[in-house]
Parts: C-alpha cells; structure tokens; sequence
C-alpha cells in the first residue's frame, strides 16, 4: 500500500501506527520525518561498500550483496525492536525515494502477516513539502517579534507566552543555539534540514488566524539559516522590545550559560573570537576575567562593550517598535507580567490594520 504525503499535516492522521525510516543512521541523524524510528536496513558502512560495489564492479553483485545485508539486518531489528509487536500493528515504511531499501524491509514485514505501507516517493516527497513551506510559500500567521538586549530573557518570556496560551516559534531551541558567539549548547547543533523540518512542523501546526510570537534574530542562528519565506516575513513583522536593567541581564546571563561557565577553558577560547571587533587586548582582559571565575562583572562587560553596542546598530535598521516593555528585574513574576502585558497588546483583530500595539 502506497501512501502519498500531500501536506505537513497529513502526518497527524496517518492511519498507521508505526512510521519506520530504513535509511541509513547517517541519513536518519541529517534529517527523518517526524516521529519515525531508525531501522536501518543498511549501515553507514554498509550502503558505501554497496554504492562502490555498484560502480566500480557490477551492479547485480552489488544488488545480491544488498539483498544479504538487507536480510541480515531486517532479522535483527525482527528479533529485537520489533520483536513484541502484535499481529495487528500496521508500520509505515520509507528510505530515500520509496525504493529498494524501504520496498525489501516491507515485502520481508508483508510476509509475515502485518499490514503495512510505503511512503510514496520516501523521503525526499517529505522533504518537497518541506521545501514548499518554507522557501515558496508566504508564512500565513501574523509575526511578532520581541527584540531587546543580550540578557533581557526573551527566550523566557517567550515560554511564559506559550504557557498562557500564546502561539510560539521557539527558534533557538529548534537550532540548539542561543543565538550569540558564545551561545553554542552541549551536543552542537542539528542539521540544516532538520532546522527547516522543525519550523515547517510547528508552523504547519499553527492558526494562521492567531499572531505567533518569536525572538528577533539575525538570519543566523549559530550555524543554521532561517529559511527565505520565514526571514521574510520576520523582516516585514512588528516588534515588541524588551528592557531590563543592567546588572539584573548580567545575572540572568550568569545563571543561564551556567554549561559554559561550568568549563572555563571552552569560555576562553569561545572569547578568542571577538578579538576581531574589540582587539587582543580587551579579549585578554576578559579571559582573566573568565580565569578568575569573575562572571558577573564579565557579564556586565560584554553587555556593555560588545553586545548593546551591536544591538543599538541593529535596531536603527529594524525602526522603531510598536511596544516597549521596561522590566524592573528579570525574576518570573517579572517575566510572566510582561508575557501577560504583551499578549493582552496583540489581539488577533489587529491582523488586518495592525494599528499601534
């Protein structure tokens, strides 16, 4: 049975209960359709010694070597994931283009009783749609972006939104990042397609009815790249700012990069990089600061020398704001206020005439 994917969406009705990516891990850890597992019919390994095999020798041997590898692998995910699925579980099964790879695994589970499916077209017919959300098709639901300083708790109080009700793109958690030169987190960042599969998700999930709130960004979060349609819209969107006073964003930034602070040698050399803009010598001086476990007054330092002055440029380009949210401290009182004052200031009504906020 083949099953087409004609939207995002349709992923949330799919009339089966398992969906199940045979590609390689490689493959899979790039990019997956959301909510598939990894049963890998071929191993990294293997799918390169297959692919040259098929190349430089003769591609039947090639495709009997496969078929071996293939077989092999399919017992031991039979005898071992998959080992206490019941008769009537229904798995859904795709690879790179709905070939071999996923045609083999759902013969072999045909075979044994389960009434299964492919996804027509594998992968790539998910990643079309993907591709059409995100870099042809204009992003529906009104944008509002809060904007404002390093250490002003945008991304918390983008949570505080969420948690009353709000709609939210959260798109440094999607990047892993959080969004400055020193904003890597542990386990580095996803893939470039996974970035993109994660926004065109929770946008397609969206009520293009209601305003979405989201952080202003460069149109580069760490490594990964805002896709067109979104980075368009994101420059087109009103903006809310968000102030706080100085030493209460030195704090927060203290107690949120506690993973970096907690390894002062990636600290110093994550420094390194701003002598482009400040010189040696001011980095120096904030690396023994960072030796001296001096992080609050390191904080205030950045903010004042490195961060606001980038951010002031920024925001003459980006005009003035609708809305402007002084903080007295960034406690969670604080920040549910103004999550609260910033909801209750966009009503969907707005959409329309967009007056002021």
């Amino acid at each position: 049975m083949k099953q087409a994917l004609t939207c995002l969406n349709d992923l949330k009705t799919l009339p089966f209960d398992q969906l199940i990516d045979v590609r390689a891990p490689a493959e899979y850890a790039q990019d997956h359709i959301p909510g598939a597992i990894s049963l890998p019919v071929l191993s990294d390994a293997e799918r390169a010694e297959v692919g040259t095999i098929y190349v430089q020798q003769d591609p039947f041997l090639a495709r009997k070597i496969g078929a071996a590898l293939v077989a092999r692998n399919a017992a031991t995910h039979l005898q071992g994931v998959l080992a206490d699925r019941p008769g009537a579980w229904r798995p859904l099964v795709y690879c790179w283009r709905g070939g071999q790879r996923s045609g083999s695994f759902a013969s072999i589970l045909a075979q044994i009783g389960w009434r299964g499916g492919l996804v027509e077209g594998g992968y790539k017919s998910y990643r079309r749609l993907v591709v059409r959300a995100l870099y042809e098709t204009p992003v529906a639901p009104r944008l509002i972006l809060l904007e404002g300083g390093t250490g002003t708790a945008k991304t918390a109080v983008l949570q505080h939104l969420q948690g009353q009700g709000q709609q939210v793109l959260d798109l440094e958690a999607m990047a892993q990042h959080r969004g400055s030169v020193l904003g890597g987190r542990p386990g580095g960042q996803p893939a470039q397609k996974m970035f993109e599969s994660r926004i065109a998700m929770a946008l397609a999930g969206m009520d293009a009815a209601r305003p979405v709130f989201l952080e202003a960004e460069s149109n580069k979060i760490g490594a990964r790249i805002i896709p067109p349609m979104l980075w368009q819209a994101m420059l087109r969107a009103e903006h809310v700012r968000i102030q706080a006073p100085l030493r209460a964003r030195a704090d927060y930034l203290v107690e949120n990069y506690s993973d970096l602070l907690a390894d002062p040698a990636l600290l110093i050399e994550k420094l390194e990089a701003l002598a482009q803009f400040h010189g040696h010598a001011q980095v120096q001086a904030w690396q023994a600061m960072a030796r001296a476990a001096q992080f609050q007054p390191l904080a205030e330092a950045l903010i004042r020398q490195h961060y606001d002055p980038g951010y002031r440029r920024a925001s003459r380009r980006a005009g003035a704001p609708r809305m402007v949210v002084e903080l007295p401290g960034l406690s969670p009182q604080d920040l549910a206020q103004a999550a609260a004052r910033i909801a209750g200031a966009v009503s969907p009504a707005d959409s329309g005439s967009r007056p002021g906020l």
